[in-house]
């Protein structure tokens, strides 16, 4: 059963939906409040070139202007001096080829810094947004002409000093086409696309099939087709298994949902199968501590564009996951405001990039509680 929005029916009596409406005002007040204390932390370590943590790496510095943007009450005619420094900042990193780096990670940097300037929306950003999407789409690994058995064709890797494809790589790709899109044809300036297909084929090489003697990582995703962060299984059967995990099967969904698929589409039905098999807050599935608020951040991601309102769990539970992933957040922000992992896989002891996960994912389920 795919996780659904639950519609509220009309109460029959007053008062529980008066203790309802005082419990959701606390818990919003409770959430605006831990999005306060990050946004002031941000903006009182940003450095004053206008970027957070690294020059290096403009996608840091786009996470934290994409979590200003998203924040509520934010006034986009009244960008605070912060979110001004830093898109100067990430304008200041546009390559002559349309990408938006400084010299590694090229279409991670882009990817990010291309979803920061379409949520900036203003016009001298245009003509960067349209270059910087052209140069995405230009990275897609395509096959060569007949070629059906290359499992890594319609998939980005991280640019042109690494293009082996993987799936993070195309979901943050994917994500930024899809943010971007309107900008190509609001004025018709649509031009050559993504190969959606050749991606949809991608994404599904890193979903485990159904299998009958691997039934835990089935519908789950991996790194790359070959290729899984988690490691492997050894399956009675003398087969072994890569092991599907949180955060990569949650990019997989929202890979698929930026892909068009559908909630009924089988591809889609087994990824949220596994998701309800799986759903936690403790760990990242099958990857512990690593990479935990990345997962966070995806799940609040993929969630939100999904739909799901209630996630039914394996069991039949009902889980509110926004309320549940809110104050687990809460719970772990610092008392200066800000969050980091004592887990420093994918740099995430770095509090620039793990505040702005968190703010991220915070500011998506601030307006939905």
């Amino acid at each position: 059963m795919v996780a659904t929005v639950v519609a509220e029916a009309a109460p029959a009596v007053v008062p529980p939906v008066l203790i309802a409406a005082r419990t959701n005002i606390s818990e919003r007040n409770e959430v605006r409040l831990a999005i306060d204390k990050g946004l002031a932390w941000l903006q009182q370590n940003q450095h004053t070139n206008g970027y957070w943590s690294t020059p290096d790496q403009p996608a840091i510095t786009s996470l934290a202007l994409e979590a200003f943007e998203l924040s509520p009450g934010h006034d986009p005619k009244a960008e605070p001096p912060a979110v001004l420094n830093g898109y100067r900042y990430v304008v200041g990193c546009v390559q002559p080829d349309g990408g938006i780096y400084r010299k590694e990670l090229q279409s991670y940097n882009t990817s990010l810094s291309l979803v920061a300037l379409a949520l900036g929306n203003r016009p001298e950003y245009r003509p960067l947004i349209i270059n910087a999407r052209h140069f995405l789409i230009n990275l897609q690994n395509l096959p060569e002409s007949g070629d059906t058995n290359d499992n890594s064709a319609g998939g980005i890797g991280y640019g042109n000093s690494d293009k082996q494809p993987d799936l993070s790589n195309t979901a943050v790709v994917l994500e930024a086409l899809r943010m971007s899109q309107s900008f190509e044809t609001d004025k018709g300036l649509a031009s050559r696309d993504l190969n959606w297909p050749a991606a949809v084929r991608f994404i599904q090489a890193c979903q485990n099939p159904p299998a009958a003697d691997d039934k835990p990582d089935q519908g789950g995703f991996i790194y790359a087709p070959g290729d899984s962060n988690a490691g492997e299984t050894n399956l009675p059967s003398g087969r072994v298994a890569l092991r599907s995990y949180g955060s990569m099967s949650y990019a997989g969904l929202l890979s698929y949902i930026y892909a068009d698929l559908k909630p009924d589409d089988s591809r889609v039905i087994a990824v949220m199968d596994w998701l309800k098999a799986n759903y936690t807050l403790d760990e990242n599935p099958a990857m512990g501590s690593q990479g935990l608020f990345y997962y966070y951040h995806t799940m609040a991601k993929a969630l939100t564009v999904y739909g799901a309102n209630i996630l039914y769990t394996k069991d039949g539970q009902g889980v509110n996951w926004r309320e549940q992933l809110a104050f687990k957040l809460i719970n772990l922000q610092k008392a200066d405001g800000s969050w980091s992992n004592d887990n420093g896989r994918w740099f995430e002891k770095d509090p620039s990039l793990v505040t702005s996960y968190s703010l991220i994912a915070l500011d998506l389920i601030y307006p939905k509680l």
